[in-house]
């Protein structure tokens, strides 16, 4: 029951998040704080990479132009249609590469986050509205999660656990869903309908991401304790005790 009531209070704090996006003007694109980073270190390399293309054609008009004495109106035109076509097509492709679910777990745990955020981004649009709340929650999760990532040893068995749990079971479980025809999803099969379990089976993933996010920070808060005690023992008098007149 205790279950239930925490995976229920999950899917309705992501509908009120969800409800007050909307009301915003929508939901953001981006699930998490990693994979909107890795689309603005994509979009600046594009931006780079039309800046050279600009560059590049403004040389040769320019080399033209010494060669030929001018490149005339015609060619000032040809020059600015050029630069106009390179800016376009380096604004819309190629857009950020979306990793396979195969090669979530294949690289660097600490890059693992993002890349799974994009991957879960990209699947948002085939899933039913409760699991895209709880894949919003998740995305927010995984965030928390990427920041005990950062300092920890890849080839720890903690690092082995969050690979498995986030670069193998929760993309299995949302290809298993998507696999599944569209037409038979709401039906009920076995007491449940593949809707159902596929959000119930979300909320068991988002409490265990909570509680391995928990079990990593645990040294941290202890240490942070710590700290505060001996803070306390050595300038606690010193720092509540009222100052003398001199």
């Amino acid at each position: 029951m205790a279950g239930e009531s925490h995976r229920s209070d999950q899917i309705l704090t992501a509908a009120r998040r969800s409800l007050h996006d909307q009301r915003a003007g929508g939901r953001r694109n981006s699930i998490g704080r990693r994979s909107a980073a890795l689309k603005r270190q994509h979009a600046l390399r594009q931006v780079k990479r039309a800046a050279m293309a600009v560059l590049g054609i403004l040389f040769a008009a320019m080399a033209v132009g010494v060669v030929i004495d001018g490149i005339g109106w015609g060619g000032i035109i040809v020059t600015m249609l050029a630069i106009f076509a390179a800016v376009t097509a380096f604004a819309v492709v190629p857009k950020v590469k979306v990793p396979t679910r195969d090669s979530l777990s294949k690289g660097d745990v600490r890059s693992l986050v993002g890349r799974t955020e994009l991957w879960l981004e990209s699947q948002r649009p085939a899933l039913p509205a409760p699991a895209v709340q709880l894949v919003d929650h998740i995305g927010l999760q995984l965030d928390a999660l990427g920041q005990q990532l950062d300092g920890l040893d890849p080839n720890a068995p903690a690092a082995r656990d969050v690979r498995q749990l986030v670069g193998e079971t929760l993309p299995g479980l949302v290809s298993t869903y998507t696999s599944i025809p569209r037409h038979l999803r709401a039906e009920a099969n076995a007491g449940a309908s593949p809707d159902q379990q596929l959000t119930d089976s979300l909320g068991k993933i988002s409490a265990e991401i909570d509680s391995v996010t928990r079990q990593l920070a645990a040294g941290a808060i202890d240490n942070l304790a710590i700290t505060t005690r001996y803070l306390d023992y050595k300038y606690g008098d010193a720092i509540d005790a009222p100052k003398e007149n001199t």
